[in-house]
């Protein structure tokens, strides 16, 4: 790491991440070249990076990986979230290797640059973790370029231009732009997904599109329901006109309060009209904006696969998938909203419940995808209560 800015990389380095406090890591690009701003994170996932970087909700996002060997199962058209990759790249400590795995269909290098996403090996991601943990995540550019020329004044400028993702809205640019009816189910090894199986007599959900992922709607259907995903921007009129069972309010990027503007009026209309609601993630902070509690910008965020949370009802701990920069604050939450989990690693708030009508969430993910799979409960618990 280095404060120096020369034009010309060092010897074999081809990409660059630069912070805006001027901090300039080397390293070696692979992907796509060019350049992308955005919040540099750090995932502990020791698996699923392909789903990591699909994941709506690390859009305007760097990924930075503590597990040293990514890209060693190379890539494949199911282990994706979105379409589209939401993050706009990744750190990695060791080069990215060709793929050993019976799944594979092409090397992540080439995935990442026929997805247009950059990425930077050989940097030492330990090091780097721990300085967003010391100091909080940065903002910061990243670029790739072969001839190892880089306009290292010029990144710097937009990495320091770049405002941040507290009070930026990005849901409505992961969201669907139209309605979708949804039936896909879960994954099983040698069959691919479910097929989806006709909606007589199932609850009816509809999911708000905040950035959700395929793998939460899948589990709503292996759930019992019968799911229809609507936009993000969707209005109760709209909602209510599908005349749903229940709702669910799902996973996504930026921050809830900017999402909230839009959003917050829906839930409130939706919890006014007693419709059951479940969420997840942003979901979560949204339905606590809702009934008038505060979300905060966490220092570091919480991203990976090995989250204990516990279950406050009974003591129980469930080891989870998380993935979110901020929070629902426990302490502005009314009296009509108890707590429900909480994280053992800070004691943030990780889920709520209202005692006055049919409404909870939690901060996790609850469809894993990377991850464990102590709570996919959660799912046929909304599902089993819309009977």
């Amino acid at each position: 790491m280095s404060d120096a800015k020369p034009a010309r990389a060092p010897k074999g380095a081809t990409g660059v991440l630069i912070l805006a406090d001027g901090t300039v890591i080397w390293g070696r690009g692979f992907g796509a070249e060019g350049h992308a701003v955005g919040e540099v994170c750090f995932n502990t996932a020791m698996t699923g990076y392909q789903e990591v970087m699909t994941d709506p909700s690390y859009a305007g996002q760097i990924v930075t990986f503590t597990f040293p060997h990514i890209g060693n199962v190379g890539a494949n058209i199911e282990d994706i979230e979105a379409d589209t990759p939401a993050a706009v790249g990744c750190v990695v400590r060791q080069d990215v290797t060709a793929p050993s795995n019976f799944r594979s269909l092409e090397g992540f290098e080439a995935w990442m640059n026929r997805k247009g996403r950059i990425g930077l090996s050989g940097v030492d991601t330990r090091a780097l973790t721990r300085r967003i943990r010391e100091l909080g995540a940065p903002n910061a550019i990243i670029a790739h370029s072969a001839s190892g020329t880089f306009d290292l004044d010029a990144l710097l400028a937009e990495a320091k231009a770049w405002p941040g993702l507290e009070g930026m809205d990005l849901a409505k640019d992961v969201t669907r732009a139209v309605r979708e009816d949804w039936s896909a189910g879960p994954w099983h090894l040698g069959q691919g997904y479910a097929a989806g199986e006709a909606a007589d007599g199932k609850p009816h959900v509809i999911a708000i599109d905040y950035g959700a992922k395929n793998n939460i709607l899948r589990n709503l259907t292996a759930a019992g329901a019968s799911v229809t995903v609507v936009p993000a921007t969707a209005s109760f009129e709209e909602i209510m006109a599908l005349r749903p069972d229940g709702v669910f309010l799902s996973n996504g990027p930026g921050d809830p309060a900017a999402t909230g503007e839009y959003a917050v009026p829906v839930i409130k209309k939706l919890l006014d009209a007693n419709v059951p609601l479940f969420g997840i993630c942003l979901g979560h902070q949204l339905l606590g904006l809702a009934v008038g509690a505060k979300t905060t910008k966490m220092h570091q965020g919480h991203r990976g696969a090995n989250h204990p949370v516990k279950r406050l009802s009974d003591g129980l701990v469930e080891i989870t998938s998380m993935n979110h920069g901020f929070a629902v604050d426990a302490d502005t939450l009314p009296a009509n909203a108890r707590a429900t989990h909480v994280s053992l690693f800070d004691g943030s708030n990780c889920g709520l419940e209202l005692t006055d009508k049919t409404a909870f969430s939690v901060q996790y993910h609850p469809e894993a995808s990377p991850g464990p799979q102590d709570s996919f409960y959660l799912f046929e618990k909304f599902v089993k209560g819309l009977k």
